[in-house]
């Protein structure tokens, strides 16, 4: 049975010039995007830029995002960092509140909740979360997928403990949105950063939100861009959007530009079509390390694969010219559309190649 559920979108799409298993770190820029922020990057340099031309893309990053999870734009705030997006909800909570976490969180995730030093922070961990929602809780904040080892959070039962208990619920997609169907009617806050999974450049990030969930925020650092009409008035004072866009902030035009070829082509693949191939590839790698000998984690169900105690290997990797992690000393590997079968075993032969009895066993 295959394992290449996506035919090759090389060299149409993507020409890696490495072997590419690092999308946990950094997704790979499509040719459309290359296209149309070298078209954006010479209309600049040229001087026909247009400021307010820019809304067109940003305008459809944030409409394709909002099909992505589920939702409308009118629900969709635009940034440059998850984490001053989740500042929003931090921000929001009244001193002694407490704040969930699990352990090992992603530091864009949960700095924004310690840098309040009136705040409650508890971590537990991430199998525990549920069971620890209590009736002090005000707010759970947790990653769909785990950024140090592809853990997936069981939202069901998240969003279940938090009902029962009145407290609100902040997720993070930026380790699962364009592989992994997430909807943002799961969570009361979701935000994600697209410059992985979503390959999209650095520079922006999108927080969903319910208009229930939304009237507990305030905007924490507007400017002309939150305004009903951005382009109306620029000074003095602008009225704020009735939408999520009072939360915006200006966007990185150039990065909305790419981020909004990038968001076209996940869509096109779907998320669910993206997603039976990065599994099916995943698996392929579990077994061949069984082989080998070494147990991963977590089990079948994510695009991330971590090895624990291998992390080093991951240098002799780089020198075979395959790119992947070193995450808390471990090895992360992590395939998405543009990679092959070819790529998982090319992994495998490195690994059997630093072990040759490993190798022996898998081949004898």
């Amino acid at each position: 049975m295959t394992t290449d559920l996506i035919p090759s979108l090389a060299p149409a799409e993507f020409t890696p010039e490495t072997v590419y298993l690092n999308t946990a770190s950094m997704g790979l820029l499509p040719g459309r995007t290359r296209a149309a922020l070298g078209a954006d990057l010479a209309e600049w340099a040229a001087g026909r830029c247009d400021p307010v031309g820019y809304d067109v893309p940003v305008g459809a990053a944030r409409a394709s995002f909002a099909r992505l999870v589920g939702t409308v734009p009118e629900r969709v705030a635009i940034g440059g960092q998850v984490s001053a997006l989740v500042g929003l909800v931090a921000a929001a909570l009244p001193g002694g509140a407490e704040v969930l976490l699990a352990e090992g969180e992603f530091t864009s995730l949960t700095q924004p909740f310690r840098s309040r030093d009136d705040l409650v922070v508890r971590t537990v961990p991430l199998e525990r979360l549920a069971e620890a929602v209590g009736p002090a809780t005000a707010l759970v904040a947790v990653s769909v997928v785990q950024s140090a080892d592809g853990r997936v959070t069981d939202l069901a039962a998240l969003r279940a403990a938090t009902a029962v208990h009145g407290a609100r619920l902040l997720a993070d997609a930026t380790q699962s949105a364009g592989w992994l169907p997430v909807r943002a009617d799961n969570a009361d806050f979701l935000v994600c950063a697209p410059y992985k999974w979503l390959l999209s450049p650095r520079g922006t990030a999108f927080l969903a939100v319910g208009p229930e969930a939304a009237a507990t925020l305030r905007p924490l650092a507007p400017g002309w861009y939150a305004g009903e009409d951005p382009w109306a008035n620029c000074y003095d004072s602008v009225g704020f959007a009735a939408s999520a866009r009072r939360f915006d902030t200006s966007p990185a035009w150039s990065p909305f530009v790419g981020a909004a070829a990038s968001l076209a082509l996940v869509e096109e693949l779907t998320p669910e079509r993206i997603g039976a191939h990065n599994l099916a590839l995943a698996d392929r790698f579990r077994d061949g390390l069984a082989a080998l000998g070494h147990a991963a984690t977590p089990g079948r169900t994510s695009a991330i694969v971590s090895v624990p105690g291998l992390g080093t290997a991951a240098a002799e990797l780089a020198k075979a010219e395959v790119v992947v992690s070193n995450r808390a000393g471990n090895l992360r590997v992590s395939f998405h559309l543009y990679n092959t079968s070819a790529d998982a075993d090319r992994v495998l032969d490195v690994l059997s190649s630093l072990n040759p009895q490993a190798a022996e066993a898998r081949w004898p």
